[in-house]
């Protein structure tokens, strides 16, 4: 990002502040060479009003902090000067500190453009010789030295940290405000909230709504859509509908953003009835659908593997004039892939490349991932070289796909020289990455490198999640160390973590693994406790430990508490059972509970008839014994 880009032209050529990232605190006075005058302020002044930009440039290495703090209040009713000269003195930061920096951001907010004023709050961010309290206090310092008025140099800040990303920064700098009764303006305010939606920071974004209401900042029809998403975002649907009505009674007309916001809440959730609803009232006040309505209708349908109806609204589109664009394509050809039908997900490239629609960096993902599901991994190279050809370099999500598919097929070795690649490229992984190669390392009993990997996330400042602790817990269990398993449920509970009942489920397992299924029990009942619902999977688990074990009465006491719950036994409910009565050669049962699973409408497969043949065995070779 360059600097100057924000600045007005000038005939001369000025070097950029693209290099000007560090700032220091210290006031650097070094002696003149004696072919430089004497500088002071005058001689500064003269030369910046006369342009003269060589002798500043000269000089630039003699300039002090507090030479240039003098100069720049002399300069605060000349802005234009100030950021010319800021250009010239990007490759000597040392009289750039905190107070000048400060003092020149107090001067190059009267510019038509708040850019530059920005750009200069990056750099002195990214520096990182002074906190958020400090630099608003030297922001405050520099007002009262130049007289200025202003306070929209807070909202400068404010949106510096939001552009950066740093919301807990911004949100500190907004009561900083307050705190010195400075009232954000509303662009500011809508600023942060929309970074907290986009961050996931809902109570973020509800503290702060809150607040503004309490300094009575009236809100836009942006912070009303902005709002509405937050709450789509959290599930709360028929809230957002309220919101419009809020909107509407303080004369405030919703428009095809709020109302496409609230469909597309509907249409993730697969709730296309209500989604129809809205649709409705829409056009009923005038406002017509546009691309990205149908997108939601379209993207929702696919995920639930409607693929006709959702054909159906893409005619639509067609027929009132609307062109498809490369989102409405890409949840069609997801949602083809994910029904394995990569003819037809094919023919819709086919025919988005025919319109002119050029396939994105998501639709190559799409393919690729779909190509590996299916074993083609030849066709799946080729999409990649396709893709390359194109422009387009693989992403973190193209090498997590990779990663994930070599992990699956079990080759470690190519996943982990996918993730040094990955990481020579300057991609960064995510926890997504981490899992696969999690995953793997625990097929191959290399659990040792497992651990270290968490080690490894925790260092690169991301949070490990449940999906990444069940991987490591699914790990240990699957080879033999239970109680290292216990461990991570405790890490979990330390960080904050919650459980789920693949957690427990896989706990559980790893107990009936050593035969140890009274505590497999006893996790049920914690998983209960903990307000975790267990799944037929979880019953599975006990039946079958039980059964392994032979004691059909404790088997049958769980698959009749499964039904009393409410879950219907499964084909791995029959097997486990069957394969429990013909251990204990009770034949005769096995083949009433396979008679019953087929009235059921459940087939038998290869372990059910295997488990009844080795009974019959069984009994034949005790009856030649008896014979003998």
């Amino acid at each position: 990002m360059k600097f100057l880009k924000t600045f007005n032209s000038k005939p001369f050529k000025r070097p950029t502040l693209n290099s000007f990232s560090h700032f220091s605190s210290v006031i650097e006075s070094q002696t003149p060479s004696s072919s430089i005058p004497p500088i002071t302020q005058s001689t500064l002044l003269q030369s910046i009003e006369s342009s003269q930009w060589h002798f500043i440039e000269q000089v630039a290495p003699h300039l002090t902090p507090s030479l240039l703090s003098s100069t720049l209040t002399t300069l605060h009713q000349n802005p234009q000067h100030v950021l010319h000269l800021l250009s010239h003195l990007h490759t000597h930061p040392h009289c750039l500190n905190l107070t000048t920096c400060c003092l020149a951001i107090c001067i190059l907010y009267r510019l038509s453009s708040p850019k530059p004023s920005i750009h200069l709050f990056h750099h002195l961010i990214h520096s990182g010789t002074a906190t958020n309290r400090m630099i608003f206090d030297e922001l405050t310092r520099a007002r009262d030295r130049l007289n200025t008025k202003t306070s929209v140099i807070f909202d400068f800040l404010v949106r510096a940290y939001c552009e950066l990303k740093k919301p807990n920064e911004a949100l500190e700098c907004f009561y900083l405000m307050k705190e010195k009764g400075v009232v954000p303006n509303i662009e500011t305010c809508n600023q942060m909230l929309s970074l907290f939606l986009k961050l996931n920071r809902t109570q973020m974004a509800w503290g702060l709504y809150a607040e503004m209401f309490r300094m009575k900042i009236r809100s836009s029809a942006y912070t009303f859509n902005i709002m509405i998403n937050v709450l789509c975002k959290e599930g709360k649907l028929k809230k957002a509908n309220e919101f419009i009505g809020n909107m509407e009674a303080l004369g405030m007309k919703p428009n095809v953003v709020t109302y496409n916001t609230v469909i597309h809440g509907y249409c993730l959730r697969g709730k296309f009835q209500g989604a129809r609803v809205i649709f409705q009232t829409m056009k009923d006040k005038g406002l017509e659908p546009d691309c990205y309505t149908y997108n939601s209708f379209i993207s929702g349908m696919c995920k639930e593997g409607r693929l006709e109806e959702a054909s159906v609204l893409l005619c639509k589109m067609l027929e009132i004039g609307l062109v498809p664009n490369v989102v409405t394509y890409n949840a069609l050809i997801d949602g083809y892939c994910n029904k394995g039908d990569l003819d037809k997900a094919f023919a819709c490239r086919d025919e988005m490349i025919s319109k002119g629609i050029m396939p994105s960096q998501v639709t190559y993902n799409l393919f690729i991932h779909a190509l590996f599901m299916e074993g083609r991994t030849g066709e799946a190279d080729n999409m990649i070289k396709e893709m390359q050809g194109k422009g387009m370099m693989p992403d973190a999500v193209t090498f997590n796909i990779l990663i994930n598919g070599y992990c699956r097929c079990g080759d470690a070795k190519r996943a982990f020289s996918l993730f040094d690649e990955m990481v020579e490229k300057g991609i960064r992984p995510t926890l997504v990455t981490y899992t696969s190669l999690t995953y793997v390392l625990g097929k191959r009993n290399r659990m040792k490198e497992a651990d270290a990997l968490l080690k490894k996330i925790q260092q690169e400042g991301l949070s490990p999640d449940i999906i990444i602790f069940n991987a490591l817990i699914d790990g240990h269990c699957a080879n033999g160390n239970i109680d290292r398993a216990f461990q991570f449920l405790k890490e979990m509970d330390n960080m904050k973590v919650l459980p789920d009942e693949i957690t427990y489920n896989t706990l559980m397992q790893g107990y009936c693994r050593e035969g140890k299924v009274e505590e497999a029990r006893k996790l049920l009942d914690e998983m209960k406790r903990r307000g975790i619902k267990p799944d037929h999977i979880s019953y599975n688990t006990l039946i079958s430990g039980y059964s392994k074990r032979g004691d059909m009465k404790d088997a049958f006491r769980v698959r009749d508490e499964m039904l009393n719950i409410g879950f219907d036994p499964t084909i791995l409910t029959y097997n486990a059972l069957i394969q429990g009565l013909c251990k204990n050669q009770e034949g005769e049962h096995a083949e009433e509970l396979l008679k019953e699973m087929v009235s059921k409408g459940i087939t038998p497969d290869d372990s059910t008839y295997l488990s009844i043949i080795e009974a019959m065995e069984k009994v034949d070779v005790m009856v030649g014994d008896e014979d003998e």
